[in-house]
């Protein structure tokens, strides 16, 4: 027998109310909360898959199985994830419409059905025919993969256990229902359900399950945020529509560390992996152009070598116009700010626009010196050496202060073949880099004079 009962659910956290509230008290979000029936089973306290009554067992008795990692086939994917994919662990892969999920973990998929692993395509959202065709698209050079076309979570669930593959992927987690959830397919109660449903036949039968979430205009996975409590591990794929390259990033993994990214870019072959991203997003760039810098900004623990361009011009309007793309537009205005009143700068009577090229979207503070650099540079119209970088946080008196990881910074720009670093003072005395000149500042005049 099942008991229904009803109760209310905060689309954002996931917080559990008996009644309807206007705010959520955890999340503080207002108009939230959302109606959903409940059904409590009143059944044996057997569990249905492994037909063992439940119990506990001890510590010392557990066999750890860390170094047991199955190799995607992809470096960019297996650092990402820690290593590898984890035996019986529960993935969800979140991103913006069309920025490549499916297509990466159909790739993925792919390069592990051509090493022997057997893997299960589950589509909530296409026919196999269509599958079909992305993976005529992919060039498929593996062996077959599984295919299954349902929204039914129950028939999922007998498919897993009889063909028991070693891989699973669900796209999507919000088109999946359960036929004893009172509720629409994507609403807070199946989304919930279902991932706790993917969550068990993970842990119980040893499978690896990915999950692909959408993604709302805030950024974030559609559904409870408890989802993401739920698995073990978090991916966003990240980037814009207008630029090739793609970010995947995690969030959240109990496996591994979440500093690590991963690069790809879009081709008509699908996702290929970009391993030096640095020389990518240097490609284009001009010599011997004033406002032209090139710094070293961290992604993670990853270093990646990027350009910044700065464009001063007279104005021709009362009020000077500040633009800026792939960072901080009030971080720019408080750069401008700092060089009139330290150096005496003039530049309330000219436009000033910042690029990061390339797309990216950088707001640490080590890009602060560089911004400076490329002001300076297209202020006085004199281009800064092709063979040196900058990078540095600035504060609001003009001093430079210490960036984190400079080692890791030099290093890259030493792997791309540059000759001079200026960077702050306060970061020479922890590097011993041989092969690169290091030139330390400790305010914004002291760089003029290098520069």
């Amino acid at each position: 027998m099942a008991k229904t009962k009803s109760a209310f659910f905060c689309k954002e956290c996931g917080y559990e109310s008996g009644k309807w509230l206007g705010q959520c008290p955890v999340c503080h979000q207002w108009d939230t909360f959302v109606e959903e029936k409940i059904t409590k089973s009143t059944a044996g306290k057997v569990d249905r898959l492994t037909g063992e009554v439940a119990h506990s067992v001890l510590l010392s008795d557990v066999t750890s199985n860390e170094h047991d990692r199955i190799t995607t086939g992809m470096e960019e994917l297996d650092r990402v994830l820690g290593g590898g994919i984890v035996k019986g662990s529960l993935v969800l892969v979140g991103g913006d419409p069309g920025i490549g999920k499916s297509t990466l973990l159909l790739q993925m998929c792919l390069a592990l059905a051509g090493d022997g692993v057997n893997v299960l395509y589950v589509s909530g959202e296409e026919s196999p025919g269509q599958i079909k065709m992305r993976a005529d698209r992919l060039h498929n050079a593996g062996k077959d993969i599984r295919l299954f076309s349902e929204t039914n979570l129950d028939r999922v669930e007998t498919v897993i256990e009889n063909d028991k593959p070693d891989i699973v992927i669900i796209d999507s987690i919000q088109t999946m229902y359960r036929e004893d959830v009172a509720s629409a397919p994507g609403s807070v109660g199946q989304v919930r359900e279902t991932t706790s449903t993917l969550m068990k036949l993970a842990k119980i039968m040893g499978i690896t399950i990915f999950i692909i979430g959408h993604v709302t205009k805030e950024g974030v996975v559609a559904g409870p945020r408890v989802l993401e409590h739920m698995v073990d591990t978090v991916l966003y794929f990240e980037g814009e529509n207008q630029v090739s390259y793609r970010i995947l990033r995690a969030v959240k993994n109990r496996f591994g560390s979440t500093n690590e990214i991963g690069v790809f870019e879009m081709c008509q072959k699908g996702l290929m992996e970009v391993s030096n991203p640095s020389e990518y997003m240097l490609m284009g760039k001009p010599e011997e152009e004033a406002g032209s810098v090139v710094t070293c900004a961290l992604e993670g623990t990853r270093p990646i070598m990027i350009e910044v361009q700065a464009l001063v011009c007279r104005t021709n309007f009362n009020l000077p116009r500040r633009t800026s793309a792939g960072t901080d537009y009030n971080r720019l205005n408080l750069l401008m700010a700092v060089l009139e009143r330290r150096i005496g700068m003039a530049l309330s009577g000219y436009d000033a626009y910042v690029n990061v090229a390339g797309g990216m979207k950088i707001n640490e503070p080590s890009l602060d010196l560089a911004i400076i650099a490329a002001i300076i540079s297209s202020y006085k119209n004199r281009p800064v050496d092709n063979n040196t970088i900058v990078f540095g946080e600035v504060g609001l008196t003009g001093e430079i202060r210490a960036v984190s990881q400079a080692s890791n910074r030099v290093n890259e720009a030493l792997k791309m073949g540059y000759k001079r670093v200026i960077l702050p003072k306060a970061n020479l005395k922890n590097l011993d880099v041989k092969g690169i000149t290091l030139e330390g500042v400790d305010s914004i005049r002291s760089l003029i004079d290098i520069l």
